[in-house]
């Protein structure tokens, strides 16, 4: 190709590309006038809306606040923004726009926290402010407005918009305010811990007049319920609590509520619960009174809830099942504690248990009372089971052991029978009547008495009705009147006891009883005494003839002594008369033979003297004409004098003596003729029956208000057989007895209000015992004089001395001898006879003249 060529490709070439730039640069240029257009007409478009957007704005109460960085500036809103700075107290300038936002993040915490998330973090927030302000800020119509604030953020700009929600005069007016002030619980506003708004039973419960004092004066409802507001506040939560507060000097129960109202405000309000709170606890004391009431009951009480749960049970309910206090307080079901006794076995047997715990767990849907039932349990227990619906709800179940009951109602029911057939043996005629007059009780020897029949008695069982009746056989109605009383009067002196006799019109003579028994009933017998009052007028008259005859006995009995003791007393004279001239002469064989008879003669008349004194003594007794004089006196000296009166016997027998007992000093309480008289017998007693060569023993001793005095004798013993009636009168010695002597021995003592014991052993002797009481308070001879000593008699020559007689350590007392009578003092008669002085002497000692 030639340089030519390529010149023209080249102008060809450079041609069309400005050809084709020019048209490119044409069209472009032809689209972006295109776009200008279309630019500028919407650009007009959005300053007419922008235009219609702000006089829209300014119609509202509303402003805009820009924010960037540290600087503030108002939008738009210059009206608005004045009346939230008169709000604020901030006076109006070129600079209020950066005061008021200080003055929102001022009025509550949560503003600032919301203001200072806007602007550093860009979050965006809404929140509203009250605010109070002076009338003369904001004009005669306004004192308050809230703010509604709401911000966003675009880019590194935040905008924050004041709108005035509402205008008002204040929260203590208007018609809601009004309304609140009528309501009678207290209730209050309070914003950042302040009070704002408080109601006229709020005021009227701190004693403030209105809000004003009670802010400036800081009172309060309660620090308590001044706690429950700021926690709400805290937590932005609703609190409540039941709180005692005094109002007015009273001590009333309020319910308290805190209401969270936004972020700044909390409501609170008190209602009275006072009245519902001492329901609450007199319900409360009342059921715990009705829980106690229960558990004090013998019957276990089982109280199971709505869900068939334990509610209650009181400790009898514990011990009846032996249950344990933990497990039933987890409150077990019905079901539950079924099969928990039903393992111990405490519940009745029964082949189908699931059936019967069903049934049982079916009464929970009764509506009244289900009939009791008796459950018999393995033990052998008997339990009567209650159930009724409770009230609030569930079952109550209620079980009384009957075991003891019905044991007692059997052995009751056995004891009536016992009685009836008790009563229905007995002769007299048995009736027990009612306080109301009817007949309760009555035996067969009662219809035989009245000679009624039981038909008649089951028709006629009041006592009016059975005492006409019973008029046929007794006539007289003010008998059966006065009987009346004492049967339905209820006089306590009408219900005494009383007795009487009445003849009823068949010749019979009755006696009838009263007795009023505990249970208010009255016990009414009748006897037939006919024959008894027979027997007892023949008694009489045998009792009249029996003392008759001991009358004849006693006058028999002193003829008879007066009889003896005349002869005897010749007897003993002429005896004692040829004894002294018998030892007035020459002992020779025949001289000594008589001297033996007189002896014979001199004993025998002894002791018939005193046999005849006994005879008299218990006759005396018998008629109860004897009496004892007791008096203080030494015991050794009576024993010593006893013991002078048998010396002869003894030293005949060669007995050997000993004494033992109390002091010789020491007094005893007694009649000292009869006890005497008692030794002599028991001695006497002794002396026949003891061996030759052995030992009679006395032994006293005191034992508190009692003497024993013992007489005791070695030889032959009294047999078995004779032990039983040797004090009986009149068993004569060829029956083993002791004769009258014995017998003697014990009236005496039981005259002394004593008694006396024996205790013998065949061949082995005897020991007679006296008890003489009233010994109590007796002391010892106060005088000096010399012990008593108490020996025994010398033995005769011819008894050997390994065998004499021991003394004993107690010395005897000296007996006094008796003053011989002098001659004057002897009777001519007797002087006729012969007999000296010393002969009277010891005859009146035999016969007991003396």
């Amino acid at each position: 190709m030639t340089v030519a060529t390529i010149a023209f490709a080249a102008a060809a070439g450079a041609t069309a590309l400005a050809f084709s730039t020019t048209v490119l640069a044409w069209r472009l240029r032809a689209r972006l006038t295109k776009l200008t257009q279309g630019y500028k007409s919407r650009l007009d478009v959005q300053h007419t809306v922008l235009g219609e957007l702000d006089a829209a704005t300014l119609a509202f109460d509303e402003a805009f606040v820009a924010i960037e960085g540290e600087t503030v500036r108002l939008v738009w809103g210059d009206e608005t923004l004045k009346t939230v700075a008169d709000a604020f107290r901030i006076p109006f300038s070129e600079e209020v726009a950066p005061r008021v936002i200080e003055g929102l993040a001022g009025s509550s915490k949560e503003a600032a926290e919301a203001l200072k998330r806007l602007i550093a973090e860009g979050r965006p927030c809404r929140f509203e402010v009250f605010t109070e302000a002076p009338r003369s800020l904001v004009g005669a119509r306004t004192s308050g407005l809230t703010l509604l604030v709401e911000g966003r953020a675009t880019g590194a700009t935040a905008w924050v918009r004041l709108a005035i929600a509402s205008e008002h005069t204040s929260l203590s007016s208007g018609p809601f305010a009004r309304m609140a002030d009528l309501i009678p619980a207290p209730c209050w506003v309070v914003r950042d811990g302040q009070l704002v708004w408080a109601n006229a039973a709020w005021l009227t419960a701190v004693d403030a007049e209105n809000v004003e004092q009670a802010r400036a004066e800081h009172l309060g409802l309660d620090r308590s319920a001044d706690a429950l507001v700021v926690e709400a506040a805290e937590q932005h939560v609703r609190r409540e609590g039941f709180r005692w507060l005094t109002i007015h000097g009273q001590r009333r129960a309020f319910q308290v509520t805190a209401e969270p109202l936004g972020d700044a405000y909390v409501c609170a309000y008190a209602v009275d619960i006072t009245e519902s709170e001492e329901s609450r606890e007199a319900l409360k004391r009342h059921a715990k009174a009705h829980d106690d009431t229960l558990d004090r009951l013998e019957d276990a009480v089982a109280i199971f809830g709505p869900e068939k749960r334990l509610t209650f049970h009181n400790r009898a309910f514990e011990l009846l099942w032996d249950l344990e206090p933990a497990w039933l307080a987890e409150r077990p079901t019905h079901g539950e504690l079924l099969d928990r006794l039903r393992q111990k076995r405490k519940l009745p047997e029964t082949s189908d248990f699931v059936t019967w715990k069903a049934q049982e767990l079916e009464f929970y849907g009764l509506s009244e009372a289900a009939p009791d039932e008796m459950w018999s349990l393995p033990n052998g227990r008997s339990l009567r089971v209650v159930r009724q619906p409770h009230p609030l709800g569930g079952l109550l179940l209620l079980f009384s052991d009957k075991t003891g009951e019905l044991t007692l109602k059997a052995q009751f029911n056995s004891l009536i029978q016992v009685q009836r057939a008790t009563l229905d043996q007995l002769t007299d005629a048995v009736s027990v009547f009612g306080s109301d007059g009817r007949l309760r009780l009555r035996n067969a020897a009662f219809d035989a008495f009245w000679k009624l029949t039981p038909d008649e008695l089951a028709l006629n069982s009041d006592f009016g009705q059975l005492t006409a009746l019973c008029l046929p056989l007794v006539h007289d109605r003010g008998f059966w009147a006065e009987l009346k009383a004492r049967v339905t009067d209820i006089d306590p002196l009408a219900r005494a006891p009383q007795m009487g006799e009445v003849r009823t019109s068949d010749g019979r003579l009755a006696q009838w009883r009263t007795q009023p028994l505990p249970d208010g009933a009255t016990l009414v017998a009748f006897s037939d005494i006919t024959d008894r009052r027979a027997l007892e007028e023949a008694i009489e008259q045998r009792d009249v003839a029996l003392s008759e005859s001991v009358r004849l006995k006693r006058d028999f009995v002193a003829n008879v002594s007066y009889e003896l003791r005349t002869p005897l007393t010749t007897i003993v004279g002429y005896a004692d008369l040829l004894q002294r001239q018998a030892n007035a002469t020459e002992a020779d064989p025949a001289e000594i033979r008589r001297r033996g008879f007189l002896n014979a003669i001199q004993a025998a008349s002894q002791e018939l003297a005193r046999s005849i004194d006994d005879v008299l003594d218990m006759a005396q007794i018998d008629a109860g004409e004897m009496s004892i004089s007791p008096s203080d006196f030494n015991l050794s000296r009576m024993v010593a004098a006893a013991l002078g009166r048998q010396a002869d016997t003894l030293s005949a027998k060669g007995i050997r003596f000993d004494y033992q007992g109390l002091d010789t000093r020491a007094l005893i309480r007694a009649d000292a003729q009869r006890l005497g008289q008692v030794l002599d017998h028991l001695l006497d007693y002794a002396l026949r029956n003891a061996a030759a060569e052995g030992q009679i023993t006395i032994r006293s001793r005191k034992e508190g208000d009692t003497l024993t005095l013992e007489i005791g004798y070695s030889g032959r013993g009294i047999p078995y057989h004779t032990q039983a009636h040797i004090f009986d009168r009149f068993v004569g010695r060829e029956r083993g007895g002791p004769g009258l002597g014995l017998a003697l021995v014990k009236a005496l003592v039981e005259l002394h209000d004593g008694w006396i014991t024996l205790e013998s052993e065949p061949q082995s002797g005897a020991t007679f015992a006296l008890h003489l009481p009233h010994q109590m308070g007796v002391g010892f001879e106060t005088n000096e004089v010399k012990a008593p000593e108490i020996r025994a008699p010398e033995p005769e020559p011819h008894i050997p001395a390994e065998v004499a007689p021991i003394a004993v350590a107690t010395p005897a007392p000296e007996v006094p001898a008796e003053p011989a009578p002098s001659a004057e003092d002897v009777p001519e008669e007797v002087k006729a006879l012969g007999l000296t002085a010393e002969t009277l002497a010891q005859a009146r000692r035999i016969l007991g003249m003396a």
